[in-house]
């Protein structure tokens, strides 16, 4: 179980940090249209297509990355209070009721949806480009895959805290400025107490 939780959650990393890079293209995208409309007078016929696309896969293939670093909102102001094992219990009932069915709906609707795309060759109809949209409408299913996978990890990662009554460690990847700074402070004053200890 646990190789395959790892698996999962390096699978997620590996896709989270691979659309990552829609941000930079969406940024350049639309910096270059404000530009030109603005200042050059000429706005282009296919930025507006660019930034629904990038911010649409981005939104999509994000998902599974997010769950895999515990990342997503919740109302964590009783969540936290709340032993490890009722947390674990209550995310895994979520997970069982709301998030696996739903990951798998993207999945059972997402293909019919890409496939009839892709037979057409569908454009959007929303672009004077004619932008080619059936790459877009096959990140659905994916995104459903992922983040069925990531959730069936998740489970397991609930199973495993039910038995132990601690969470299993993630795999470490970025933290926020805030956190990093707060670990270092910690960090340094858990090393004044220790100087101060010893003398």
């Amino acid at each position: 179980m646990d190789a395959f939780v790892r698996f999962v959650d390096r699978l997620s990393l590996w896709t989270g940090h691979a659309f990552a890079w829609t941000i930079l293209i969406l940024t350049f995208g639309v910096s270059y249209e404000v530009f030109v409309r603005y200042v050059l007078n000429s706005p282009t016929s296919w930025s507006y297509d660019i930034s629904y696309m990038m911010y649409g896969a981005l939104f999509l293939m994000a998902g599974a990355y997010t769950l895999s670093r515990n990342g997503h909102v919740r109302g964590d102001f009783l969540y936290r209070l709340w032993p490890a094992r009722v947390q674990a219990g209550v995310d895994l009932v979520l997970y069982l009721t709301f998030l696996l069915p739903g990951a798998l709906a993207l999945v059972y609707a997402g293909v019919p949806f890409a496939a009839q795309s892709w037979r057409f060759r569908e454009v959007s109809f929303f672009s004077p480009a004619g932008i080619p949209i059936y790459p877009m409408k096959t990140l659905i299913p994916i995104a459903g895959v992922l983040l069925a996978l990531q959730t069936l990890a998740e489970m397991a990662r609930c199973w495993r805290c039910l038995k132990e009554g601690a969470w299993p460690p993630r795999l470490h990847d970025v933290e926020e400025m805030e956190t990093a700074v707060l670990h270092q402070h910690e960090h340094e004053a858990a090393g004044a107490a220790a100087r101060g200890d010893r003398a």
